[in-house]
């Protein structure tokens, strides 16, 4: 899904964007550096044509997405994979705006499962910090 996002997929000013066809809110720190990619992309492919968000050169002169052997290298070696990042993100969200399966499924269109299992883990993080006395 990452190599089709469309520069339309992205709402900066509503801090939004859509995935797979489900809009999601739009971290800061996402936002930022999908700012300084585009800043990238515009200063490199300055006429390109393409409205995919990620390009190489190759696909610059071209109308299609990047290949997903040029995604899967991208990040290969990473500390940080994709998937961490999905996971942190899911989680982070079920912290923050409460432990909320039905708004996890519907914010990142997840399977019911899915979204109780984090909620049931940011329930379980909560309930241990609030029982957690804080130093003096």
């Amino acid at each position: 899904m990452i190599r089709d996002l469309r520069l339309d997929d992205i709402d900066l000013g509503n801090h939004r964007i859509t995935i797979g066809g489900h809009p999601r809110p739009l971290d800061e720190l996402t936002r930022q550096a999908l700012l300084a990619w585009l800043d990238y992309r515009r200063s490199r492919w300055p006429n390109t044509a393409n409205p995919h968000l990620l390009l190489t050169q190759h696909t610059a002169i071209e109308t299609s997405p990047v290949g997903k052997l040029w995604v899967t290298n991208a990040v290969r070696g990473l500390t940080a994979t994709l998937e961490r990042l999905r996971i942190d993100r899911q989680l982070e969200e079920a912290l923050t705006r409460g432990p909320g399966p039905l708004h996890l499924a519907a914010v990142f269109g997840i399977d019911d499962k899915t979204a109780i299992r984090y909620a049931n883990a940011a329930r379980h993080l909560l309930q241990t910090a609030a029982e957690t006395p804080e130093p003096p």
